[in-house]
């Protein structure tokens, strides 16, 4: 997306970046890139409010909620489980010296 308009940081890299930018995982002067070319350009501005606006819906109706501790400890077993099978993979594979 452009709005055709000359900015000093061009429109796809600022919607490259929104996210980013939204998580304020950018630095300073990211941030102040960004916010120059949101203040001056319209259709950016349009896309990066509506972006704001799912993110906020999105943190308000999941943030808060606790993760129960049954299913933290299921996803970690299962991770744990995976990376064991990985790792046996790669041993047998070294072992037959497919690796």
């Amino acid at each position: 997306m452009s709005c055709g308009d000359h900015h000093e940081t061009p429109c796809e890299e600022v919607l490259a970046r929104v996210y980013t930018y939204l998580d304020g995982e950018l630095d300073q002067g990211g941030c102040g890139e960004v916010r120059q070319h949101l203040e001056e350009c319209g259709p950016c501005l349009r896309e990066y409010d509506l972006e704001e606006a799912v993110k906020k819906l999105v943190g308000k109706s999941c943030g808060c909620e606790p993760v129960p501790e049954d299913l933290r400890a299921k996803v970690l077993g299962k991770i744990e489980e995976i990376c064991g099978e990985i790792k046996s993979a790669e041993a047998a594979g070294r072992s037959s010296g497919q690796l």
